[in-house]
C-alpha cells in the first residue's frame, strides 16, 4: 500500500497532465512523428534522471553531510511550495522559468530541457523519489520503487503521446482541475514528509 502511495505522489508531482499546454506550445509546427519522438524521449529520460536519484540520493547526501532527516524537512518545503502554486493552477520557478521556455523555444531538442528536466524531473520531484529510496527497507522494496519509476514514465509518455487529443478533451478548466486535485494531494505528502523530518530532529515534538 505505502509503494502505492509513493507512486502516486510521484506521478502527482510530475503532473504531465498540467505539463500538456507547454508540450504543446513548444512542438508546435512540428510533424506528428517528430511529437512522437519527442515524447518518447521526454520519458526515458525523466525514467534514467529519476533511477539516478533513487539509488544516488543517498550516498550523495552522505557525500555532503547532510542527514535524511533535514533533507525530508528541506524536501518537504519544496514539494509544498510546488503543490501550492499547483493548487492554484501555476507554475513554480523551481519547476521551470520563463527564460527556459524561451530558449526552449530556439533549441531543436527539447526532450531532455526543459521538458524531462525540470519541468517534470525538477528538484521537487528529485527530492521526493530521494526520500521514497530512504524509506525503502530492502533491496526488493528499492528494486519496487525503480520498477513504479518505469511505470510513471511509461505513463508520462502516454500523457505526452495523446497530448492534442487530451488537451482538446479536458480544455484549459479540466486541465486545471486535475493541477489542483495532483496538488492536494502533494501538500498532504509534503506536511507528512515535514513531520516525520521534525519529529527525528526534535523528538519532544512527537509527545
Amino acid at each position: 500500500m505505502g509503494e502505492i502511495r509513493d507512486l502516486i505522489g510521484i506521478f502527482a508531482i510530475l503532473n504531465p497532465i498540467g505539463a500538456i499546454p507547454l508540450f504543446l506550445s513548444l512542438t508546435a509546427g512540428r510533424s506528428h512523428a517528430e511529437m512522437r519522438r519527442i515524447a518518447a524521449k521526454t520519458a526515458l529520460a525523466v525514467v534514467a534522471i529519476l533511477l539516478i536519484a533513487a539509488w544516488s540520493g543517498q550516498r550523495l547526501l552522505a557525500l555532503f553531510g547532510i542527514g535524511v532527516p533535514a533533507f525530508r524537512i528541506a524536501g518537504g518545503l519544496l514539494v509544498l511550495l510546488i503543490a501550492i502554486a499547483m493548487f492554484h493552477a501555476k507554475s513554480t520557478p523551481a519547476r521551470h522559468t520563463k527564460e527556459e521556455d524561451t530558449e526552449a523555444e530556439s533549441k531543436e531538442d527539447i526532450a531532455v530541457v526543459p521538458l524531462a528536466i525540470p519541468l517534470l524531473a525538477g528538484p521537487g520531484t528529485i527530492s521526493l523519489v530521494i526520500v521514497d529510496a530512504q524509506k525503502a527497507s530492502s533491496m526488493g522494496a528499492e528494486l519496487g520503487l525503480s520498477a513504479g519509476v518505469v511505470a510513471v514514465g511509461v505513463l508520462v509518455w502516454v500523457v505526452l503521446r495523446l497530448a492534442e487529443p487530451i488537451g482538446v478533451r479536458l480544455g484549459t478548466a479540466g486541465l486545471n482541475i486535475t493541477t489542483r486535485v495532483m496538488g492536494l494531494i502533494l501538500a498532504a505528502m509534503a506536511v507528512q514528509f515535514m513531520a516525520i523530518g521534525l519529529t527525528t530532529l526534535l523528538p519532544g515534538l512527537g509527545r
